[in-house]
Protein backbone atom coordinates (compact mmCIF):
# COMPACT_ATOMS: atom_id res chain seq x y z
CA UNK A 1 0.00 0.00 0.00
CA UNK A 2 1.86 3.38 -1.08
CA UNK A 3 1.95 6.42 0.62
CA UNK A 4 -1.23 8.76 0.20
CA UNK A 5 -0.57 11.94 -1.56
CA UNK A 6 -1.25 15.49 -0.24
CA UNK A 7 -4.35 16.51 -0.84
CA UNK A 8 -3.22 19.23 -3.17
CA UNK A 9 -1.64 16.84 -5.76
CA UNK A 10 -4.66 14.43 -5.81
CA UNK A 11 -6.93 17.29 -6.54
CA UNK A 12 -4.92 18.31 -9.30
CA UNK A 13 -4.85 14.46 -10.93
CA UNK A 14 -8.50 14.75 -10.63
CA UNK A 15 -8.89 18.19 -12.81
CA UNK A 16 -10.23 20.02 -9.83
CA UNK A 17 -9.37 23.23 -10.25
CA UNK A 18 -7.79 25.53 -8.03
CA UNK A 19 -10.70 27.72 -7.66
CA UNK A 20 -12.89 24.80 -7.34
CA UNK A 21 -10.73 24.41 -4.30
CA UNK A 22 -10.93 27.68 -2.85
CA UNK A 23 -15.04 27.87 -3.02
CA UNK A 24 -15.05 24.26 -1.25
CA UNK A 25 -12.53 26.01 1.45
CA UNK A 26 -14.57 29.11 1.45
CA UNK A 27 -17.84 27.09 1.72
CA UNK A 28 -16.06 25.01 4.80
CA UNK A 29 -14.85 27.77 6.53
CA UNK A 30 -17.97 29.43 6.64
CA UNK A 31 -19.77 26.34 7.65
CA UNK A 32 -17.39 25.65 10.34
CA UNK A 33 -17.85 29.17 11.87
CA UNK A 34 -14.54 29.94 11.29
CA UNK A 35 -13.46 34.25 11.20
CA UNK A 36 -13.59 35.90 7.98
CA UNK A 37 -10.61 35.49 5.73
CA UNK A 38 -10.17 31.65 7.20
CA UNK A 39 -10.74 30.18 3.98
CA UNK A 40 -7.18 31.23 2.74
CA UNK A 41 -5.46 29.50 5.48
CA UNK A 42 -7.93 26.48 5.30
CA UNK A 43 -6.89 26.54 1.58
CA UNK A 44 -3.18 26.00 2.70
CA UNK A 45 -3.96 23.63 5.07
CA UNK A 46 -5.86 21.44 3.12
CA UNK A 47 -3.52 21.76 -0.06
CA UNK A 48 -0.35 20.29 1.99
CA UNK A 49 -2.54 17.76 4.32
CA UNK A 50 -2.34 13.90 3.41
CA UNK A 51 -5.36 11.90 2.95
CA UNK A 52 -5.93 10.20 6.02
CA UNK A 53 -6.59 6.71 6.14
CA UNK A 54 -10.27 6.39 7.24
CA UNK A 55 -12.09 2.71 8.30
CA UNK A 56 -15.96 2.88 8.05
CA UNK A 57 -17.59 0.26 10.04
CA UNK A 58 -21.48 0.17 9.36
CA UNK A 59 -23.61 -1.70 12.18
CA UNK A 60 -27.27 -1.83 13.24
CA UNK A 61 -27.86 0.88 10.63
CA UNK A 62 -30.45 1.57 8.19
CA UNK A 63 -27.35 3.02 5.17
CA UNK A 64 -29.45 5.93 5.49
CA UNK A 65 -25.82 7.67 6.94
CA UNK A 66 -24.27 6.56 4.02
CA UNK A 67 -26.75 7.69 1.40
CA UNK A 68 -26.46 11.33 3.37
CA UNK A 69 -23.12 11.38 2.70
CA UNK A 70 -23.42 10.68 -1.09
CA UNK A 71 -25.57 13.20 -1.53
CA UNK A 72 -23.34 15.94 -0.86
CA UNK A 73 -24.74 19.14 -2.93
CA UNK A 74 -21.70 21.22 -3.56
CA UNK A 75 -20.99 20.38 -7.36
CA UNK A 76 -17.24 19.10 -6.73
CA UNK A 77 -18.39 18.13 -2.84
CA UNK A 78 -19.00 14.47 -3.44
CA UNK A 79 -15.30 14.12 -5.40
CA UNK A 80 -13.50 15.98 -2.86
CA UNK A 81 -14.61 14.07 -0.07
CA UNK A 82 -13.34 10.97 -1.45
CA UNK A 83 -9.50 12.91 -2.70
CA UNK A 84 -9.83 14.49 0.71
CA UNK A 85 -9.89 11.27 2.37
CA UNK A 86 -8.79 7.56 1.48
CA UNK A 87 -11.52 5.59 2.64
CA UNK A 88 -10.04 1.78 2.41
CA UNK A 89 -12.79 0.24 4.30
CA UNK A 90 -16.26 0.79 3.78
CA UNK A 91 -18.92 -2.53 2.98
CA UNK A 92 -21.19 -0.70 0.79
CA UNK A 93 -19.35 1.59 -1.34
CA UNK A 94 -16.35 -0.81 -1.64
CA UNK A 95 -15.34 -2.54 -4.53
CA UNK A 96 -13.93 -5.48 -2.87
CA UNK A 97 -16.17 -8.28 -0.97
CA UNK A 98 -15.68 -11.49 1.36
CA UNK A 99 -11.82 -12.02 2.06
CA UNK A 100 -10.72 -9.44 -0.26
CA UNK A 101 -12.65 -6.48 1.86
CA UNK A 102 -11.85 -8.08 5.20
CA UNK A 103 -7.82 -8.20 4.34
CA UNK A 104 -8.34 -4.20 3.07
CA UNK A 105 -9.17 -3.26 6.60
CA UNK A 106 -6.37 -5.53 8.24
CA UNK A 107 -4.01 -3.86 5.71
CA UNK A 108 -4.92 -0.46 6.78
CA UNK A 109 -5.41 -0.95 10.03
CA UNK A 110 -1.51 -2.31 10.59
CA UNK A 111 0.14 0.38 7.68
CA UNK A 112 -1.48 3.39 9.59
CA UNK A 113 -2.01 1.85 13.47
CA UNK A 114 -2.73 5.39 15.04
CA UNK A 115 -3.53 7.36 12.44
CA UNK A 116 -6.03 6.54 11.12
CA UNK A 117 -9.47 8.05 11.73
CA UNK A 118 -12.46 5.45 12.43
CA UNK A 119 -16.00 6.10 10.86
CA UNK A 120 -18.70 4.50 12.25
CA UNK A 121 -22.03 4.49 11.85
CA UNK A 122 -25.25 2.30 13.84
CA UNK A 123 -25.52 1.43 17.49
CA UNK A 124 -23.76 -1.75 18.34
CA UNK A 125 -25.63 -4.68 19.90
CA UNK A 126 -24.08 -6.35 23.20
CA UNK A 127 -26.63 -8.84 24.40
CA UNK A 128 -26.55 -12.29 23.75
CA UNK A 129 -22.53 -11.89 22.86
CA UNK A 130 -23.21 -9.46 20.02
CA UNK A 131 -24.79 -12.14 18.04
CA UNK A 132 -27.48 -9.85 16.11
CA UNK A 133 -25.12 -8.51 13.80
CA UNK A 134 -21.82 -9.72 12.67
CA UNK A 135 -19.69 -9.30 9.96
CA UNK A 136 -17.30 -12.20 8.58
CA UNK A 137 -18.63 -14.05 11.25
CA UNK A 138 -17.15 -11.14 14.02
CA UNK A 139 -19.30 -9.50 16.67
CA UNK A 140 -20.07 -5.77 16.00
CA UNK A 141 -18.55 -5.22 19.17
CA UNK A 142 -15.51 -7.14 18.66
CA UNK A 143 -14.79 -5.23 15.68
CA UNK A 144 -15.46 -2.09 17.05
CA UNK A 145 -12.87 -2.56 19.95
CA UNK A 146 -10.22 -4.18 17.51
CA UNK A 147 -10.55 -1.19 15.23
CA UNK A 148 -10.63 1.76 18.13
CA UNK A 149 -7.35 0.59 19.26
CA UNK A 150 -5.39 1.73 16.44
CA UNK A 151 -7.91 4.66 15.40
CA UNK A 152 -6.23 8.68 16.19
CA UNK A 153 -10.02 9.37 16.38
CA UNK A 154 -13.71 8.37 16.20
CA UNK A 155 -16.39 9.72 14.45
CA UNK A 156 -19.94 8.44 15.21
CA UNK A 157 -21.87 9.07 12.33
CA UNK A 158 -25.33 9.48 13.02
CA UNK A 159 -28.21 9.13 16.02
CA UNK A 160 -27.95 5.53 16.00
CA UNK A 161 -24.05 5.69 16.40
CA UNK A 162 -23.94 8.75 18.31
CA UNK A 163 -26.54 7.83 20.79
CA UNK A 164 -27.77 4.51 20.17
CA UNK A 165 -30.97 5.53 17.77
CA UNK A 166 -33.64 3.49 16.91
CA UNK A 167 -32.44 0.04 17.52
CA UNK A 168 -31.54 0.91 21.21
CA UNK A 169 -35.58 2.37 21.67
CA UNK A 170 -36.97 -0.03 24.29
CA UNK A 171 -37.20 -2.63 24.84
CA UNK A 172 -34.01 -2.82 23.38
CA UNK A 173 -34.00 -6.38 22.12
CA UNK A 174 -30.73 -6.82 21.28
CA UNK A 175 -28.59 -4.73 23.88
CA UNK A 176 -27.80 -1.70 21.33
CA UNK A 177 -24.98 1.04 22.33
CA UNK A 178 -24.26 3.65 21.89
CA UNK A 179 -19.94 3.97 20.41
CA UNK A 180 -19.40 6.51 23.45
CA UNK A 181 -21.10 3.51 25.91
CA UNK A 182 -18.41 1.23 24.84
CA UNK A 183 -15.21 3.36 23.80
CA UNK A 184 -13.62 5.69 26.90
CA UNK A 185 -9.80 6.02 25.94
CA UNK A 186 -10.30 7.94 22.21
CA UNK A 187 -11.53 11.36 21.21
CA UNK A 188 -14.91 10.48 19.85
CA UNK A 189 -17.14 13.28 18.30
CA UNK A 190 -20.55 12.54 17.81
CA UNK A 191 -22.62 13.90 14.09
CA UNK A 192 -26.25 12.97 15.16
CA UNK A 193 -29.32 13.12 12.95
CA UNK A 194 -31.44 10.38 11.27
CA UNK A 195 -29.54 10.83 9.43
CA UNK A 196 -26.92 13.62 9.73
CA UNK A 197 -26.38 16.26 7.07
CA UNK A 198 -23.86 15.51 4.63
CA UNK A 199 -21.73 18.75 4.77
CA UNK A 200 -22.15 18.44 8.29
CA UNK A 201 -20.05 15.18 8.12
CA UNK A 202 -17.60 16.82 5.44
CA UNK A 203 -17.32 20.17 7.71
CA UNK A 204 -16.22 17.77 10.23
CA UNK A 205 -13.58 16.04 8.45
CA UNK A 206 -11.86 18.77 6.36
CA UNK A 207 -11.34 20.51 10.24
CA UNK A 208 -9.86 17.49 10.94
CA UNK A 209 -7.26 17.93 8.17
CA UNK A 210 -7.13 21.40 8.33
CA UNK A 211 -6.27 21.77 11.99
CA UNK A 212 -5.07 18.43 12.79
CA UNK A 213 -7.64 17.74 15.53
CA UNK A 214 -11.57 17.82 16.22
CA UNK A 215 -13.83 21.07 16.42
CA UNK A 216 -14.95 21.97 19.61
CA UNK A 217 -17.83 20.17 20.91
CA UNK A 218 -20.74 20.34 23.03
CA UNK A 219 -21.90 18.26 26.58
CA UNK A 220 -23.16 15.30 23.66
CA UNK A 221 -19.70 15.63 22.24
CA UNK A 222 -21.17 17.02 19.21
CA UNK A 223 -19.83 19.90 17.06
CA UNK A 224 -20.59 23.69 18.24
CA UNK A 225 -20.38 24.69 14.58
CA UNK A 226 -23.33 22.29 13.37
CA UNK A 227 -25.01 21.71 17.16
CA UNK A 228 -24.54 24.43 18.71
CA UNK A 229 -28.25 26.58 18.36
CA UNK A 230 -31.20 24.96 18.40
CA UNK A 231 -33.31 24.43 15.15
CA UNK A 232 -35.77 26.65 16.14
CA UNK A 233 -33.60 29.76 16.53
CA UNK A 234 -32.98 29.87 12.91
CA UNK A 235 -36.00 28.47 11.49
CA UNK A 236 -37.67 30.75 9.01
CA UNK A 237 -40.86 30.44 10.70
CA UNK A 238 -39.69 31.35 13.92
CA UNK A 239 -41.39 35.30 13.06
CA UNK A 240 -44.73 33.19 13.08
CA UNK A 241 -44.06 31.90 16.28
CA UNK A 242 -43.28 35.29 17.99
CA UNK A 243 -46.50 36.39 16.76
CA UNK A 244 -48.23 33.88 18.00
CA UNK A 245 -49.18 32.58 14.76
CA UNK A 246 -49.66 28.50 14.35
CA UNK A 247 -51.21 25.75 12.22
CA UNK A 248 -53.34 23.85 13.76
CA UNK A 249 -53.75 21.04 10.97
CA UNK A 250 -51.38 20.34 8.00
CA UNK A 251 -53.97 21.70 5.66
CA UNK A 252 -55.81 25.21 6.94
CA UNK A 253 -54.68 28.06 6.29
CA UNK A 254 -52.02 29.04 8.63
CA UNK A 255 -50.05 25.65 7.41
CA UNK A 256 -50.31 27.20 3.78
CA UNK A 257 -49.56 30.16 5.10
CA UNK A 258 -46.27 29.34 6.60
CA UNK A 259 -47.12 29.38 9.91
CA UNK A 260 -45.36 28.02 12.89
CA UNK A 261 -45.68 24.23 13.44
CA UNK A 262 -45.24 24.45 17.42
CA UNK A 263 -48.67 23.56 17.94
CA UNK A 264 -48.37 20.73 15.48
CA UNK A 265 -45.40 18.90 17.38
CA UNK A 266 -42.81 20.92 16.37
CA UNK A 267 -39.58 20.06 18.51
CA UNK A 268 -37.52 22.19 16.80
CA UNK A 269 -36.98 24.78 19.89
CA UNK A 270 -36.02 21.85 22.02
CA UNK A 271 -33.54 20.32 18.89
CA UNK A 272 -30.16 21.31 18.39
CA UNK A 273 -28.90 20.63 14.66
CA UNK A 274 -28.17 23.00 11.15
CA UNK A 275 -31.61 21.90 9.12
CA UNK A 276 -32.49 25.42 9.49
CA UNK A 277 -29.26 27.20 7.86
CA UNK A 278 -27.05 24.38 6.12
CA UNK A 279 -30.62 22.35 4.89
CA UNK A 280 -30.84 19.27 2.78
CA UNK A 281 -30.96 18.53 -1.14
CA UNK A 282 -28.65 20.94 -2.13
CA UNK A 283 -29.86 23.26 0.41
CA UNK A 284 -33.37 23.89 -1.06
CA UNK A 285 -35.08 22.78 2.17
CA UNK A 286 -35.31 20.85 5.32
CA UNK A 287 -38.77 19.13 6.66
CA UNK A 288 -39.93 22.25 8.21
CA UNK A 289 -39.57 24.16 5.19
CA UNK A 290 -41.69 20.68 3.35
CA UNK A 291 -44.36 21.26 6.01
CA UNK A 292 -43.41 18.54 8.72
CA UNK A 293 -42.36 19.57 12.07
CA UNK A 294 -39.15 18.59 13.30
CA UNK A 295 -39.12 15.10 15.37
CA UNK A 296 -35.56 16.01 17.22
CA UNK A 297 -33.62 12.75 15.47
CA UNK A 298 -30.73 14.81 16.57
CA UNK A 299 -30.87 14.16 20.38
CA UNK A 300 -30.55 11.26 22.61
CA UNK A 301 -33.83 9.15 23.02
CA UNK A 302 -35.49 10.68 20.63
CA UNK A 303 -37.84 7.53 19.76
CA UNK A 304 -38.79 6.91 22.74
CA UNK A 305 -39.78 10.47 23.14
CA UNK A 306 -41.97 10.16 20.81
CA UNK A 307 -44.95 12.42 20.82
CA UNK A 308 -44.08 13.50 17.50
CA UNK A 309 -46.98 15.71 16.95
CA UNK A 310 -47.97 16.77 20.32
CA UNK A 311 -46.87 20.28 21.22
CA UNK A 312 -44.35 20.04 23.69
CA UNK A 313 -44.77 20.20 27.32
CA UNK A 314 -44.35 22.58 30.13
CA UNK A 315 -40.22 21.79 31.27
CA UNK A 316 -40.46 19.13 33.86
CA UNK A 317 -37.34 16.95 35.24
CA UNK A 318 -36.85 15.27 31.63
CA UNK A 319 -35.70 17.97 30.35
CA UNK A 320 -32.55 17.79 31.51
CA UNK A 321 -30.02 21.03 30.05
CA UNK A 322 -30.78 24.66 30.67
CA UNK A 323 -31.13 25.25 27.34
CA UNK A 324 -33.92 22.67 26.81
CA UNK A 325 -35.22 24.39 29.60
CA UNK A 326 -35.28 27.59 28.22
CA UNK A 327 -36.50 26.27 24.86
CA UNK A 328 -39.53 24.60 26.37
CA UNK A 329 -39.94 26.98 28.51
CA UNK A 330 -39.87 29.84 25.72
CA UNK A 331 -42.38 27.77 23.28
CA UNK A 332 -44.19 27.41 26.52
CA UNK A 333 -44.41 31.28 27.33
CA UNK A 334 -44.90 32.53 23.48
CA UNK A 335 -48.38 30.16 23.44
CA UNK A 336 -49.56 31.74 26.64
CA UNK A 337 -48.44 35.07 25.78
CA UNK A 338 -50.04 34.58 22.45
CA UNK A 339 -53.37 33.30 24.07
CA UNK A 340 -53.09 36.10 26.45
CA UNK A 341 -53.10 38.72 23.78
CA UNK A 342 -55.98 37.22 22.10
CA UNK A 343 -58.12 37.56 25.01
CA UNK A 344 -56.81 40.72 25.75
CA UNK A 345 -58.02 42.06 22.11
CA UNK A 346 -61.32 40.34 22.40
CA UNK A 347 -62.09 41.96 25.57
CA UNK A 348 -61.27 45.18 23.82
CA UNK A 349 -63.10 44.60 21.34
CA UNK A 350 -66.14 43.71 23.41
CA UNK A 351 -65.90 46.89 25.44
CA UNK A 352 -65.83 48.71 22.38
CA UNK A 353 -68.81 47.03 21.06
CA UNK A 354 -70.73 47.89 24.25
CA UNK A 355 -69.32 51.28 24.70
CA UNK A 356 -70.84 51.53 20.88
CA UNK A 357 -74.23 50.04 21.58
CA UNK A 358 -74.09 51.97 24.75
CA UNK A 359 -73.61 55.48 22.40
CA UNK A 360 -76.47 54.47 20.28
CA UNK A 361 -78.50 54.20 23.19
CA UNK A 362 -77.74 57.63 24.86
Amino acid sequence: MKDHDTLEHRLTEQGISRRAFLKFCAAMASLMALPPGSATAVAAALAQAKRPSVIWLSFQECTGCTESLTRSHSPTLESLIFDMISLDYHHTLQAASGFAAEKSRDDAMKAYYGKYLLLVDGSIPTKDGGVYSTIAGRSNLDLLQEAAKGAAAIVAVGTCAAFGGIPMAKPNPTGAMAVSDLIKDKPIINISGCPPIPVVITGVLAHYLTFGELPALDELGRPKAFYGETIHDRCYRRPFYDQGKFAKTFDDEGARNGWCLYELGCKGPTTHNACATTKWNGGTGFPIEAGHGCIGCSEPNFWDAGSFYTPLPAPTAEVTTVAGIAAVAGAGAAVALSALDRAKKKHMQQTHEKLTVKDLHD
